[in-house]
């Protein structure tokens, strides 16, 4: 049970969850905070128009009498009510006052009927600051008639009292209010966000721990905001995988069926092309005539059979790079003799004798011969190969003048078994081509096929400086 409840606390401390609250809560306490000193101000400027009301109903016990006088003991009574030393009513034809026998010396006046908001909150931060007990003439127009101004003499040390009375009221409802919005945002994101990012983070657990397992897959909630969007995201994503793993399981499985019947395969085909060679010299008409044919159905089949071995078994090309002139390896190319058909095809190198590679020679001459082969085969005459530097890269570009690819071809070119643009093909020859340019650092890409020809695009990491 302590150890639940460490894994809970633990999660919740350090969890999304714990820190929107403890940032709520400041954010409305930092809210507060900013709004303490004019709340303080409008506290002390209604602190002091309240004396001044007081004050202007003690005078009217003045007006009441015949000469405008009272006794001492009420004056002093009066004042008492008001807490003030001393009371000032300037009326239009008259000046009204009452005031202790000794009225003390002010130390600073306060005319409240220019003060603003800023001149309020620095009266109210000065006083706060202070620690003596100031006498303060304050005047102000009455509030209940315009051509009446009231002046009181009165001590600050109630005010600040109340000041700071007040201050202390401000900042236990700042407390309550910031842990209530703080509950309330928190149960609200908890709501919309952090429990359907729970579920995000569980069913990508889920899943990983068996992809293959179709009910693992995410149900997304009927949700149109952005978590609904993600989810419905990580569903398609997840189903994504999911498919691609079955795909490539197949694929292993294809691969291990075919290394363990190769053997025999092999064999068959071997003893087939040692009879075909004899069958060819026949001097039976028919069976000549038959021979090539024969011959070329079974070098094709041992084609199929070694492609799809070296793409199965071999996973990952090792390189063993080198550094060497690049227009040496086209030349190389040209040597092979491919033909289109029976009209050799011509290749023209305008790569720059300078330009120098760091790769995998045999390799690169391998992806290179690849997509010669491939131009010849689809009827092109000439093969164009130039390269340049682009920034860090080697971009290599082998042009040809063929009749272009189907879209169909486009669309799979660098697919396992799916990307042969001629029939009888594996289309192996481009998904290793890309598997090596890639091993490099590189990447090869279909730039356009058109019927004026197609353009590949390699890109090979430049020699770096030592």
């Amino acid at each position: 049970m302590f150890k639940r409840f460490n894994i809970l606390y633990g999660g919740f401390a350090t969890g999304l969850s714990a820190r929107l609250l403890v940032l709520t809560a400041g954010f409305v306490m930092l809210s507060e905070v900013l709004i303490f000193l004019p709340s303080v101000a409008r506290d002390r400027l209604a602190y002091l128009d309240d004396r001044l009301d007081a004050a202007r109903l003690a005078v009217f016990a003045l007006e009441a009498t015949p000469d405008n006088m009272v006794s001492q003991s009420l004056a002093d009574e009066l004042l008492a009510d008001v807490g003030a030393h001393g009371i000032v009513v300037h009326k239009a034809d008259s000046t009204l006052m009452i005031d202790a026998g000794m009225p003390p010396r002010p130390d600073a006046t306060f005319d409240l009927r220019d003060s603003g908001m800023f001149g309020l909150m620095r009266d109210a931060l000065a006083a706060l600051m202070r620690s003596d007990d100031r006498i303060l003439r304050v005047f102000d127009v009455s509030s209940k008639e315009p051509d009446v101004i009231v002046e009181v003499l009165l001590d600050e040390a109630p005010l600040r009292a109340e000041m700071w009375a007040f201050g202390r009221r401000l900042l236990g409802v700042s407390i309550v209010i910031s842990l209530v919005t703080a509950v309330l945002v928190y149960l609200s994101l908890q709501w919309l966000l952090v429990a359907p990012m729970r579920r995000l983070t569980q069913g990508m657990i889920k899943f990983r721990e068996n992809p293959a397992d179709a009910s693992r897959v995410i149900q997304p909630a009927p949700r149109r905001d952005e978590v609904g969007q993600a989810q419905r995201e990580l569903a398609v994503m997840q189903e994504t995988v999911r498919q691609t793993l079955g795909q490539k399981e197949r694929l292993a499985a294809l691969g291990t069926a075919v290394t363990k019947i190769n053997h025999d395969l092999r064999n068959i085909l071997s003893t087939m092309r040692l009879l075909s060679d004899s069958i060819a010299g026949s001097a039976v008409p028919e069976v000549s005539r038959v021979a090539p044919g024969l011959v070329a159905a079974i070098d094709r089949a041992v084609a199929l059979c070694t492609g799809t071995l070296d793409y199965t078994r071999e996973g990952a090309p090792l390189l063993k790079p080198s550094r060497f002139a690049l227009a040496g390896l086209v030349e190389e190319l040209g040597e092979l003799g491919l033909k289109s058909g029976t009209v050799p095809l011509l290749l023209e190198n305008k790569v720059r004798g300078t330009l120098l590679a760091e790769a995998d020679r045999d390799q690169l001459f391998r992806v290179l011969q690849n997509l010669a082969q491939n131009a010849a085969e689809a009827g092109a005459r000439r093969i164009t190969v130039q390269a340049a530097l682009a920034k860090d890269m080697i971009v290599i570009e082998i042009a040809d003048d063929g009749p272009g690819m189907a879209p169909k071809a486009r669309d799979n070119i660098f697919t396992p078994f799916a990307g042969s643009a001629r029939p009888g093909g594996t289309g192996l020859g481009l998904a290793i081509a890309r598997e090596v340019m890639r091993a490099h650092g590189g990447d090869i890409a279909l730039d356009e096929s058109t019927g004026a020809g197609t353009i590949f695009r390699l890109n090979l990491p430049a020699i770096t400086r030592r």
